[in-house]
């Protein structure tokens, strides 16, 4: 494993994730002002992209072994 090719694989999918729940974050601080309804309905997707993203599994090469 080259750590050359896992660290921009390994960032791209913190990254995303990080940015979908903060997004998610910014719809239930609308949801509770703005829209009631539609901004938790909207939420609660993207809360579980983001969480997707974060837990995606990389190929093969830079997956790092469970102890």
């Amino acid at each position: 494993m080259k750590l050359s090719e896992c660290v921009p694989q390994r960032l791209s999918k913190m990254m995303v994730g990080v940015i979908l729940l903060v997004g998610a974050l910014g719809l239930i601080v609308t949801g509770f002002t703005l829209l009631p309804v539609i901004g938790l309905v909207l939420a609660v997707p993207v809360i579980v992209l983001g969480v997707y993203f974060i837990k995606i599994h990389l190929n093969e090469k830079c997956e790092i072994d469970p102890l």
